[in-house]
């Protein structure tokens, strides 16, 4: 297994900063976040976030908060608030203390709220949200003070209130910070630190019918939990003089200091989670956790190891560069894992009936396998006797060339097992091939047969005592390595899915140790790929399995 190219920056820029502030005293200790928003599932892109965050915390003895940034409770959900907990403990990290959330601090910041009024340096604006808009101006135009700027610090205190006691309706006035409407930076035009919305809080209830908007909320929540470093990804750059502004004017107990990072794009996927819901929503895949979708919930479902997804972000690394990510280095990262660790099974998934008519009728031989070829993972045992299955792939009357595999009158070897011959194929009445019969070679177990080579090896199951199970072909969801380029051309990215990205398949049969196998467990099915049992509908006596990738990388073929 060749192990892909990897960025040639593919160290982490933070360390370095980490460990200065550490040795010249500046922080005793480092306190990270992860702050998701608790409006849909972790992706992929997510993971590099909470890896570098809690990873660093990690790595220099420190703290990494789990801070939930639930500022908007119409797009919120309690659901995504306990995915979110499960997929990061997954990941296999945990948070100090107990999970945090910006709703916790908004008596602190309505009274922030209140400091900046009284300062002079925030007022109640009246525009509706296409004026404010096109007050705000444009990247080559300044933007107009709003007319309700040089409001008194009385009337303002007196509408804020009004606002909190619900005497609007949903966007009729904002509190906005009163900046520079002339600001080369887009963020310090006056921005918006509350907006009015009656909606009920998972957290709060109803007890706000005002809400601070991200950019008020973040730092000073970063401030009140004393976060020594508060990394984000670089779309938040320009917010960066905002988040300055905001600890600069306002009496905060820390001043944390942000750093920026390129987040993670991942060619044949979407991260965007209002389009991973739109995929859940109109039913394009089956929920969140469908094992297509780049979710954290996904990736488990379809088998990827939690070492797996750490060893990829290790491999991508940290830095400000961006780029596009090979979606193949990911699948490196899960093949290297289950090489390693998934114990080896075999499963026929188009079984065809096979014969051994000159194997003795009743007898049955228990035949060990290794669980692991290079491990000591201990043995399988198959039955062996007179009926078998393999896969109707592996017999081919007119073999193309190449083929090393079973033809009339050909020998294979059974994996484990013994040296068979194709002496007839029985069909039915519309020439389908539905058995087979052979005989065997009774001096071949463990032994090449005397006087000839066999080339070809081929796994099996025995017909008795094997399990029916359903085998899901999981694939790529795109078919195009940038899915969104058909946006772009007025398309949408829905016209990219791959109508090939899960084909279902039932009656397939798996060898007796796999009747139990327990949800999540990992296997190498022997010449046809890494399969897990599914994480909910797999039952024990009817497995479900999962492909979790192919052998070999077959898309760049």
């Amino acid at each position: 297994m060749s192990k892909p190219e990897t960025p040639a920056a593919a160290a982490n820029f933070l360390r370095p900063i980490v460990q200065a502030d550490l040795e010249s005293g500046k922080h005793a200790k480092i306190v990270t976040r992860f702050p998701p928003e608790p409006n849909g599932y972790l992706h992929i892109g997510h993971a590099k976030s909470i890896c570098l965050n809690f990873g660093l915390a990690q790595e220099f003895g420190g703290e990494c908060n789990l801070r939930f940034d639930d500022t908007n409770p119409a797009k919120e959900d309690q659901e995504y608030i306990d995915a979110i907990k499960s997929d990061v403990q997954w990941l296999g990290f945990q948070w100090a203390g107990e999970e945090r959330y910006a709703s916790n601090y908004f008596d602190q910041l309505f009274a922030w709220a209140v400091h900046l009024i009284e300062a002079g340096k925030a007022y109640v604006c009246d525009l509706s949200p296409d004026e404010a808009r096109a007050y705000r101006g444009s990247l080559t135009e300044p933007g107009r003070n709003s007319p309700f700027r040089e409001r008194s610090v009385e009337e303002n205190l007196d509408l804020f209130a009004r606002m909190k006691a619900g005497e609007f309706p949903d966007g009729a006035r904002a509190l906005r910070a009163k900046i520079d409407m002339a600001s080369p930076n887009m963020n310090l035009r006056d921005p918006i630190l509350y907006r009015i919305r009656h909606a009920h809080h998972h957290q709060t209830g109803d007890k706000w019918c005002i809400y601070p908007s991200y950019d008020f909320t973040h730092g000073q929540s970063d401030a009140i939990e004393g976060i020594t470093h508060s990394i984000c990804t670089l779309e938040f750059e320009d917010h960066r003089p905002l988040y300055e502004w905001f600890l600069a004017n306002l009496p905060v107990p820390a001043r944390p200091r942000q750093y920026e990072f390129a987040r993670l794009n991942l060619n044949y996927t979407i991260t965007s989670k209002r389009k991973l819901k739109q995929l859940v929503d109109e039913g394009h895949v089956n929920g969140w956790d469908d094992p297509r979708m780049s979710t954290l919930s996904g990736y488990r479902r379809r088998g990827y190891t939690p070492a797996s997804i750490r060893h990829f972000c290790d491999l991508i690394g940290v830095n400000r560069a961006g780029g596009l990510v090979d979606i193949g280095m990911l699948e490196f990262a899960i093949r290297e894992d289950l090489d390693a660790n998934a114990s080896r099974a075999m499963c026929v998934l188009k079984p065809l009936k096979v014969v051994i008519t000159n194997y003795p009728q009743g007898q049955v031989e228990s035949l060990e396998l290794p669980r692991h070829p290079k491990q000591d993972m201990g043995v399988r045992v198959l039955p062996f006797s007179r009926e078998i299955f393999i896969d109707a792939s592996d017999f081919e009357e007119v073999p193309p060339a190449g083929y090393k595999r079973l033809i009339p009158g050909g020998e294979v070897r059974l994996r484990g097992s013994y040296v068979i011959r194709a002496d007839e194929a029985v069909k039915d009445e519309q020439g389908n091939i539905v058995e087979l019969r052979c005989s065997y070679d009774e001096n071949t177990l463990g032994k090449n047969p005397e006087g000839r080579k066999v080339k070809g090896v081929i796994h099996w199951v025995p017909a008795e005592g094997s399990v029916e199970c359903e085998v899901r072909l999981y694939d790529r969801l795109f078919k195009a390595a940038n899915p969104e380029k058909t946006d772009e051309e007025g398309g949408s990215f829905l016209d990219n899915i791959n109508p090939e990205s899960l084909v279902v398949l039932k009656g397939c049969r798996a060898e007796p140790s796999l009747a139990n196998a327990a949800p999540e467990e990992r296997f190498q099915f022997e010449r046809e790929g890494y399969f897990c049992a599914d994480l909910k509908d797999s039952q024990p006596g009817a497995p479900v399995f999962n492909r979790t990738v192919t052998l070999r990388d077959s898309w760049g073929q």
